[in-house]
């Protein structure tokens, strides 16, 4: 799904320049708003002010990132529904945007692609499998052959109700035709903690933040959710090398989105913008360094992209029973 390649953004940044139609020259004529929906500090904080540093640079116009965090970032996203649609006012999107609205219908009553203009996805940060150190599983097969003859009994831990490690929980059930149990808590390190102290048996972990306990041997990984092997554990098998394929799509993701109705010469500009942002090498290491791997999509691709991220999550979490009645 990485859409990432030269040939690519070499056509974005010679063929969209020529494009724009009166009204984009004279933008930006104020300082952008970047918005987080989450504290800062944060991956999508650190991502947002990392692009903001260079997309400020070339448009020689501050964009500055502001962190309004709260209700799962809806206090962020009601922010950009009420922005006027000039380009100056934009949403750095996550999972989060996507599965609101499927979660919590009356408090988050948008549709991320009727309500928005996509700009990019700009990366993705691949979760990995991880188990105890002294764990009993050995690989991925031992533990959903303990799930099947055990039901009820394997255990996982996220950072919360439809966050993307429960999302990936619940898919490793369902494609799997197993019951386990989830353990919610408030963010990724406790949940760790009980994995780590062998309370709960698994959890799924963005690949940022466990090289520590990993080089101490605290935690262990049986898998990745990546397309490829990750450099980080080049030894671990992909999940769909264990015969699980789609796990790739429970990478946290993260995306520029502009209110609707922004001129399309301005989100080409936009576009133009991140893309350049995104192909400076100090930036691209710096990403990497994070754990996060950079993604530039076109407007188009990545409103196919939440359509079908919609559609994916709508389906399990509807299975996993979680739809409100």
């Amino acid at each position: 799904m990485l859409k990432v390649s030269i040939c690519m953004l070499a056509t974005v940044l010679g063929c969209t320049g020529f494009s724009f139609a009166y009204g984009a020259e004279s933008f930006p004529s104020t300082p952008i708003r970047l918005i987080v929906g989450y504290s800062a500090g944060g991956t999508a904080d650190v991502v947002a002010r990392a692009l903001a540093q260079e997309v400020s640079r070339s448009l020689e116009q501050p964009v500055v990132v502001e962190n309004k965090a709260g209700a799962n970032a809806l206090i962020a996203t009601n922010d950009i529904l009420r922005a006027k649609p000039d380009g100056h006012t934009l949403l750095m999107a996550s999972l989060s945007h996507v599965v609101n609205p499927i979660l919590n219908p009356a408090q988050a009553a948008y549709d991320l692609v009727q309500d928005f203009s996509p700009i990019s996805r700009v990366g993705v940060l691949p979760l990995v499998l991880t188990t105890g150190y002294e764990s009993r599983f050995s690989s991925l097969a031992d533990l959903i052959r303990e799930a099947r003859a055990h039901p009820g009994t394997v255990s996982y831990g996220s950072a919360g109700v439809g966050g993307s490690g429960h999302l990936a929980g619940a898919m490793l059930e369902q494609e799997t035709g197993t019951t386990m149990l989830h353990a919610p808590f408030k963010g990724n390190a406790p949940a760790l903690m009980e994995v780590i102290a062998e309370r709960l048996s698994f959890m799924f972990y963005p690949t940022i933040g466990i090289a520590q306990q990993i080089e101490d041997k605290k935690i262990k990984v049986l898998g990745v959710a990546n397309k490829q092997r990750l450099d980080q554990f080049p030894d671990v098998p992909t999940l769909e090398e264990s015969g699980f394929p789609g796990f790739e799509n429970t990478a946290i993701w993260l995306g520029v989105l502009a209110p609707k109705g922004t001129p399309d010469t301005i989100v080409e500009r936009l576009h133009l913008e991140f893309s350049k942002a995104l192909s400076v090498p100090a930036l691209r290491a710096r990403l990497q360094d994070m754990g996060v791997q950079p993604v530039v999509d076109t407007p188009r691709e990545f409103e196919e992209f939440l359509n079908e991220d919609h559609d994916r999550w709508s389906g399990v979490v509807e299975k996993a029973g979680l739809i409100p009645q």
